[in-house]
């Protein structure tokens, strides 16, 4: 039986894919790729997100959300504004990406919680997970969802690459680990972090073009190469590449409800 996976987080839209991206697609058919869940980043790439749901109808699901690196202080209060909008169509699948990113400007910390904990009440309020990002901030993250404090708020840390401690409180707190490329880089240490993991919490993720997996590392990322990181995830966790995919697509299917 052929395995089948879903890449849960993937930029497919992203001008990287502009000559391409029939070609990406077919070749995820061919690896068992059979869905991609595409990520909002702001408004500057809704028209490129949209036309290729538009296209590709059964393949890719998109999401709505706010990107933690497009809050800036001039225009952030109108983009949240059209995510509001927008996710009031009900056309998407979650709200994402959202989170917080202290990695490239701590100036806007204040304005990044305003919109993450906004955008987490509309997910409460439509139902809806979340995906998060927290590139130097999962500690911070983690903190505002515990002071949101409802149980209906559920998601998934995209990208993991924290510590057993982080990785405990974000399963305490009812959420998903997403795990890609990073998995598969030989000085990560998230082999060892997630050898303590249950597969039960985790689905699986490209992120691409970023973070492309061994081999590929340092060239563009595609979500094709999801059996390459559910590959690693079974070395590491030692199972079948079969229970890996079995798993870890149920899990996405649960939590994205598709």
């Amino acid at each position: 039986m052929a395995l089948s996976y879903i890449d849960t987080h993937s930029h497919l839209y992203a001008t990287d894919f502009e000559e391409d991206v029939d070609d990406v697609l077919n070749s995820c058919k061919t690896n068992g790729v059979d869905i991609i869940l595409l990520p909002a980043i702001d408004r500057s790439s809704f028209e490129s997100m949209t036309q290729l749901v538009e296209n590709h109808p059964k393949q890719v699901i998109p999401m709505m959300g706010l990107h933690p690196c497009s809050v800036k202080p001039e225009t952030y209060k109108d983009e949240l504004a059209f995510v509001r909008d927008e996710l009031s169509k009900g056309n998407y699948i979650a709200v994402g990406e959202i989170g917080m990113d202290l990695y490239w400007d701590k100036s806007t910390q204040e304005i990044q919680e305003e919109a993450f904990v906004k955008q987490c009440e509309w997910a409460i309020e439509l139902d809806l997970p979340i995906a998060i990002h927290s590139r130097n901030a999962t500690n911070e993250v983690i903190k505002l969802i515990q002071e949101v404090n409802n149980p209906k708020l559920t998601g998934v840390f995209n990208c993991f690459g924290d510590g057993i401690l982080e990785a405990n409180e974000i399963i305490d707190l009812g959420f998903m680990l997403g795990i890609g490329g990073v998995l598969t880089f030989k000085n990560s240490g998230l082999d060892k972090v997630i050898s303590e993991v249950e597969l039960e919490h985790l689905i699986l993720e490209t992120d691409s073009p970023y973070l492309a997996p061994s081999p590929y590392r340092g060239k563009r990322d595609e979500s094709s190469y999801i059996p390459l990181i559910a590959e690693k995830l079974a070395d590491v966790k030692r199972v079948s590449v079969t229970e890996v995919a079995e798993i870890t697509t149920r899990n996405a299917k649960e939590l994205f409800r598709i």
